[in-house]
């Protein structure tokens, strides 16, 4: 809750600077905002090799027919919640997000007092098929020495993304939100960040009605009393926004609904890294909105979306288990698939951080619904 606060912050500070600053201290910001855009661009690839890779390869040591059924419900259901978010977003938002808002955003006439390019080692998609190679290498042979070294460049990753990008994210808006104010275009941003935050949380609430609503009838249970069984969960990942660490709380709150001491131990911890359906409707909903709201970028349509949500659904599992995770492991699809230039990756990220206590409690209420059919699965197997 205080990376929120500090988030919020930061789009204030940003607007009052846009707007009062003289021109050398709005050089100095855009300065900042171009290197620190650098920074993250490079980041990028490595996250998507070093979280993918590790996660693949971690997958050998729980091995067999429920571990397939459990990755395949949730990418499933990751998938099905990007497909749907889009559906009603691409209908909904245009009536909130006028064409003249992509017109009005304009170039800024201010400069970065000096340019630094930092390359990253290999693209998106060639980090995406190394990262699978080698996971799926490593899981097959049992290659142990290579999966440690995987593992600890990981960790390094882990440590740069909790100490230097996420604190360092919020000055970073408020770079973003200085130049916005400065060219004119902060407005009509604003104006459209409260609808899109609202359609967001409403998806989220709407995705796991269906959820219980159909887990509830096909298992002959209460959805209500299934609903209210997860709450626990639900509420302490609003506060933790980590699904990593609302795990207990899942645990004890699936075996609560009946769920089989066995599947809940397997299910829970693992949909905690692999199901992020919540993280994925609010992807795809402020996607939708960046596009529709931002000038040069494609207009939302099925062909272009598509491919994007089902590589999204992927790309999930490399999510690091923090507050923002979900979307800095995105940012390099949507720098990649959809073109988003520099300011629209910040805004997909201020977008994302204001709802993030809400995405995380959606995903972790739907690993419940996983555990539910796991558990009826199995039991039929048997």
């Amino acid at each position: 809750m205080k990376l929120i606060l500090k988030l919020l912050l930061g789009i204030a500070a940003g607007l009052l600077l846009g707007l009062l600053a003289p021109s050398g201290v709005l050089s100095l910001l855009l300065t900042v905002k171009g290197l620190f855009g650098q920074f993250i661009g490079f980041m990028i690839p490595l996250i998507i090799v070093f979280y993918i890779m590790s996660g693949i390869a971690a997958l050998e040591t729980n091995s067999g027919r429920m571990l397939g059924w459990t990755v395949g419900l949730a990418y499933g259901s990751t998938i099905i919640a990007g497909i749907a978010a889009f559906a009603i977003a691409s209908n909904v938002l245009p009536h909130f997000i006028a064409e003249g808002v992509r017109s009005t955003q304009q170039s800024s006439p201010l400069q970065p007092w000096f340019k630094l390019e930092i390359k990253p080692v290999f693209d998106v998609m060639t980090a995406l098929m190394l990262a699978f190679v080698f996971g799926l290498g490593i899981a097959i042979t049992r290659a142990l020495r290579i999966k440690e070294v995987i593992d600890q460049g990981k960790d390094i990753i882990e440590l740069v993304l909790a100490r230097v990008l996420i604190p360092l994210l919020p000055a970073y808006i408020a770079c973003v939100f200085a130049e916005m104010a400065a060219d004119g275009s902060v407005f009509s941003t604003l104006r459209t960040f409260g609808v899109v935050l609202v359609l967001a949380i409403a998806l989220h609430w709407l995705w796991l009605t269906v959820l219980y609503s159909v887990t509830g009838l096909a298992h002959g249970r209460n959805p209500l009393s299934l609903i209210r069984q997860m709450l626990p969960a639900y509420l302490t990942a609003l506060g933790t926004m980590s699904s990593a660490a609302t795990i207990p709380v899942a645990l004890r709150s699936a075996k609560s609904m009946k769920v089989s001491e066995p599947v809940a131990d397997f299910v829970m911890p693992l949909c905690a890294t692999i199901h992020l359906s919540g993280s994925t409707i609010t992807l795809v909903t402020c996607a939708t909105a960046v596009m529709l709201m931002t000038a040069g970028l494609e207009v939302p349509t099925w062909g272009v979306m598509l491919p994007f949500i089902f590589l999204l659904g992927i790309t999930m599992v490399a999510a690091p288990g923090a507050p923002g995770g979900a979307v800095m492991s995105a940012l390099g699809l949507l720098a990649s698939m959809l073109h988003f230039p520099e300011a629209s990756l910040a805004l997909m990220i201020a977008l994302y951080l204001a709802q993030d206590s809400f995405g995380t409690a959606c995903n972790v209420t739907g690993d419940g619904v996983i555990a539910l059919w796991l558990d009826k699965i199995m039991a039929r197997k048997k």
